[in-house]
């Protein structure tokens, strides 16, 4: 299924579409697949409601970084097949160390503890080589607009 008979079936704007992503992977090379997985049904299950990114990959892949602009975007899983679309409801700057226990239960990992998303995130950012316990990240929170029935 492509992007725009998802979007017709969610019964969505077309003109509002942002962009497609794999939670963890980039699209043009899927390096953790298992991990792209998990997130995309956590979100279609409606267990997670927010993600953490490192700044500093925004200006590494010349990315822009997220906004609350009205746009919804899609989620994939490792087959690149759409699971869900969100729309970002709050985008903020903090750092990994101020994350809050709020946050780290809106993403819906593990035991749902910031110690767990502490642990988790590290492990990825590092893996990542941008690892710093006072590194900036954006936190973003979003709404589940359609979901995939599996």
């Amino acid at each position: 299924m492509n992007y725009e008979d998802f979007i017709q079936e969610a019964g969505l704007n077309p003109e509002n579409f942002g962009e497609a992503f794999i939670f963890g992977n980039s699209i043009d090379n899927i390096t953790d697949p298992e991990l792209g997985d998990e997130l995309a049904e956590l979100v279609r299950t409606g267990k997670k409601s927010a993600t953490t990114s490192a700044l500093i990959e925004y200006d590494m892949y010349n990315e822009p970084i997220p906004t609350v602009d009205g746009k919804f975007d899609i989620v994939l899983n490792s087959k690149c097949e759409p699971v869900a679309i969100l729309r970002n409801s709050k985008v903020y700057q903090t750092t990994f160390d101020k994350v809050t226990a709020e946050h780290a239960l809106k993403e819906g990992e593990g035991d749902l503890s910031l110690s767990y998303w502490r642990q988790a995130h590290e492990r990825f950012f590092k893996a990542h080589n941008v690892f710093k316990p006072d590194m900036p990240v954006i936190c973003e929170e979003y709404e589940l607009l359609y979901k995939r029935d599996k």
